[in-house]
């Protein structure tokens, strides 16, 4: 170990482990973390004989993706679009400071004219990507970057990362990368329209360099390694080709970059969203505070790079600058890299002012003497341009297949970029595919149990079966049941936690305890009278590319079940709906790409301008989120809009399980459990109520039940804006986590009795009305339901199509008198209500009773 990088191994490795760990890469056997700590400490002929076998690894991926004997590079621009950032890493010299910008006559962001230049003159040289770099959010530490953008119009540094990367597409045909450095979830969702791929290094994962004084991170937010992992799973998570890497010598142990590349293993087999990695060596410069640390060595980058190979395999994309290694480039093809990265043929490296790019001439002839043909790439890498959907958005593809060859994915030499309008596709609510799946689904099924990208749109299964470990082991419970029934009966508010988890565990006589102090607490506070609903579900697309892991309904836009309803289509079953008697129509569908961040008004301005008097339930916080970064809206004014349209409430549905511990394991890509709460907690403050909810019975246990209510009892103290809360049991039978076997096959009656009851209890005072779901139970489990603490019957919904497609077996539709007989079953009285659970005008519940137990005559197809 050299002594810049810290003095953390204790010495070299013995020739035995030496010749070991080189026989198991020579052989292609997996490496572990020791192994390849002692690989990266090869020299001589021993980093000669493992760059040889890395080679090898290198050529059987390029022959697999049809690129025999092809290194490729980014013909690009780079656009700092501001050198603010309010880390503060100990080597770099891009990062600057206000006052430094203002002497040397610079804003503090470049302006769009400034970028457009750059864009322009880059498009004119044959350039196709922009590179548009930047410091971390230096608005939360500098008041001069704040003030610039409050004065551009901009809420913070991503709408304007946003709004100049539609310029440049629109303007100069240049495709944007972006790194705007450490993003959330939503930001993700923001910058996926509008630009084809992005980036950020992971760096390193050695904690200790960025949490003790001295190191290299220290002070700086954005430079913790859990915190930059967590984007990179975000980016796995929302289809987003993503670039990462890590920068070597900086002060980490051998160990500590193995570590590094095996948690860039790990992301790239859980999500096959990583589409290249960067291994750049660390250079010194003048005027940081790592001026007078020693360069990594070359011969640390090519073992690294040899290393990186063996561990990533064959399929990845391996990078190393060209500008940083002293035309050393030989030896680092031989290692195994396949891509030289961005070249420049017009700016310069602003990260490494110092280091100017090769002439791609000189790329071109280095590489040939190694045996490779150097060709073009785009921005996002050939394989995802193949992949299309869900990895490229659809406003995206006029401009990235007018720059690709469509046969290799590479790009096209002799393309020159051209600005082309960024706008939604053209298909919008054009009614396709199995419309009338809402019928159909109970007399002919589903087409297949799975869709036919079941292998891959969810991720690697065998990484999700190895994190839902943990969250599915069983708690050990030594509270006294007794004394917590006790404390149940005589005020549930007082109970502890422990105590709540015990009788969430409850069974035999003690459950049936716990449900008739539940049923004596329903009775005090809502009387006995079980309400329900007339109203009528419609799902207007089941197309989605989210890739929710529980969900059976989300279909590719080619599968045999998939379909969307044209926007006279949702306007006619409202009023259909509303001349049979319903006072709501209920409203979600998939995550449509091909369905514009409007969409959503339009739908619901197409059913009030129907239906004037019908109450809007609709939209999740998944769709919420999905309008507003689709028209770079922030929620709350898209929630207005949507208000404005005629958005009456929304359902509380996406929430699944409020823990991301398990909410990783149910879903590839939905919005996180703080997402959830902020939606919801916006609406409400905006007067647009909300159901709750919770699934329950798959990858979970009573610990995320509780924690899952306790949070929303928290949200209803503060906004008193829930209408109710809503138990779904997970439907298993065509779940792909379930056919995948990591799932249970739903929860099982004890855990309904259970979870109804504690419910109940645990959101007492605050939520009062607890709604079973007929659709999940049938008529016998919902009216035990009705004896354990709830008293909603929810809606008679007229047609279901999402448990449906997941295999429930109880149908698409009850009648009043259906309802009014599970709610006699239970020894009870019926009663309709609104969707705020007021009373239901005599009008409403005349035209209802006049057509009840009658609908499927009612209610005939419509033509498309």
């Amino acid at each position: 170990m050299t002594d810049h990088q810290g003095g953390h191994d204790a010495g070299r490795p013995t020739a035995n482990a030496m010749r070991r760990a080189l026989k198991r890469a020579r052989d292609g056997v997996a490496l572990d973390v020791a192994e390849a700590a002692v690989l990266l400490q090869a020299r001589g002929s021993d980093l000669e004989e493992l760059a040889a076998s890395a080679g090898r690894v290198r050529d059987a991926g390029l022959e697999a993706a049809g690129r025999s004997g092809v290194i490729t590079y980014s013909k690009s621009v780079f656009v700092p679009l501001t050198r603010l950032c309010r880390d503060k890493c100990h080597y770099c010299t891009f990062a600057t400071v206000p006052g430094k910008l203002r002497r040397a006559g610079h804003g503090m962001f470049m302006s769009p004219d400034e970028v457009l230049e750059i864009a322009r003159r880059g498009a004119e040289l044959g350039c196709k990507e922009a590179l548009i770099t930047l410091g971390d959010k230096p608005e939360d530490r500098w008041p001069e970057a704040r003030e610039w953008l409050d004065a551009h119009g901009y809420d913070d540094t991503i709408a304007y990362v946003r709004a100049m990367s539609i310029r440049i597409l629109e303007e100069t045909g240049l495709l944007p990368h972006l790194n705007p450095g450490v993003m959330s979830w939503t930001d993700f969702q923001r910058l996926k329209p509008v630009a084809p791929s992005m980036g950020m290094m992971l760096e390193t994962t050695a904690t200790r360099l960025w949490s003790e004084p001295g190191g290299p991170h220290h002070g700086s937010p954005d430079k913790e390694p859990a915190v930059r992992l967590r984007v990179l799973e975000d980016a796995g998570r929302s289809n987003v080709p993503f670039t990462s890497g890590l920068l070597i010598g900086i002060g980490e142990t051998y160990e500590e970059r193995a570590e590094s590349l095996f948690a860039l293993r790990r992301v790239s087999r859980a999500y096959h969203g990583i589409q290249e990695l960067i291994l750049q060596n660390f250079r010194a410069k003048p005027d940081t505070a790592m001026r007078g640390m020693p360069d990594a060595e070359l011969d640390e980058l090519v073992a690294t790079v040899a290393v990186a190979r063996h561990i990533m395999g064959p399929s990845a994309c391996l990078q190393a600058p060209p500008n940083l290694v002293d035309a050393e480039y030989a030896r680092l093809i031989r290692a195994g890299i396949d891509d030289w990265g961005g070249v420049s043929p017009l700016t310069p490296d602003h990260v490494n002012p110092e280091r100017p790019w090769p002439q791609i001439d000189e790329l071109a002839q280095k590489s040939a003497g190694e045996g490779f043909e150097l060709r073009e790439r785009l921005c996002v890498y050939p394989e995802f341009v193949q992949r299309g959907e869900p990895w490229l958005d659809p406003r995206l593809f006029p401009h990235v297949q007018a720059l690709a060859d469509p046969r290799t994915g590479l790009a096209r030499e002799d393309a020159i970029p051209a600005g082309l309008p960024w706008q939604e596709p053209d298909e919008g609510f054009t009614a396709t595919g199995r419309t009338d799946l809402h019928r159909t689904i109970d007399s002919e099924g589903r087409t297949h149990d799975r869709r036919d990208d079941f292998d891959h749109v969810y991720g690697d299964w065998d990484a999700l079966r190895e994190a839902a470990a943990p969250g599915m082991a069983p708690q050990r419970v030594d509270t006294d049941v007794r004394r917590a029934l006790s404390r149940a009966a005589d005020d549930p508010t007082k109970l502890t936690d422990d105590e709540a988890l015990a009788l969430l565990h409850a069974d035999g006589p003690a459950l049936d305890a716990l449900t008739r102090i539940a049923d004596e607490l329903r009775r005090d506070v809502v009387g006995d009278e079980v309400t329900y609903i007339v109203t009528r579900n419609i799902n207007f697309t089941n197309v989605c590319y989210t890739g929710c892991r529980f969900c059976a309904f989300a279909q590719r836009r080619t599968d045999a079940d998939a379909y969307t309803l044209s926007l006279s289509q949702v306007a006619d079953r409202a009023a259909q709906a509303w001349d049979v008697g319903a006072v709501e129509v209920c409203m979600q569908g998939g995550i449509h790409p091909d369905l514009p961040g409007t969409a959503y008004f339009d739908i619901a301005r197409a059913v009030k301008e129907r239906v004037p008097g019908i109450h809007v339930h609709a939209f999740s916080p998944m769709e919420v989120v999905n309008g507003a970064s689709r028209t770079g809206m922030s929620i709350r004014e898209w929630l207005t809009a949507a208000k404005e349209a005629g958005l009456d409430s929304l359902p509380g549905t996406a929430a699944e399980i409020l823990d991301d511990e398990v909410r990783w394991v149910l879903t590839k890509g939905k919005l996180p459990a703080a997402t959830w709460i902020e939606v919801v907690r916006t609406a409400h403050e905006l007067g647009i109520r909300s159901s709750s909810t919770m699934m329950y019975g798959h990858v979970d246990q009573p610990r995320h039940w509780l924690g899952h209510l306790r949070t929303l009892a928290r949200i209803q103290q503060e906004t008193g804006g829930f209408t109710e809360f809503v138990t779904l049991p997970f439907i298993h039978t065509n779940a792909p986590v379930y056919l995948a076997g990591i799932a249970r096959p739903g929860p099982t009656d004890r855990d309904n009795r259970a979870v109804t009851a504690m419910a109940r209890l645990l959101l007492h005072p605050h939520i009062t009305n607890i709604q079973t779901s007929w659709v999940k139970l049938g008529t016998e489990g919902a009216a035990e339901m009705l004896r354990s603490g709830a008293n909603d019957l929810g809606g008679t919904l007229m047609e279901e199509t999402i448990s449906r497609m997941a295999g429930s077996g109880y149908g698409s539709y009850r009648s009043v008198r259906d309802l009014t007989a599970i709610a006699e079953a239970a020894g009870r009285p019926a009663k309709p209500r609104t969707t705020l659970y007021g009373e239901v005008p005599q009008e409403r519940q005349e035209a209802a009773a006049a057509s009840d137990g009658h609908l499927p005559e009612l209610l005939p197809l419509l033509p498309d």
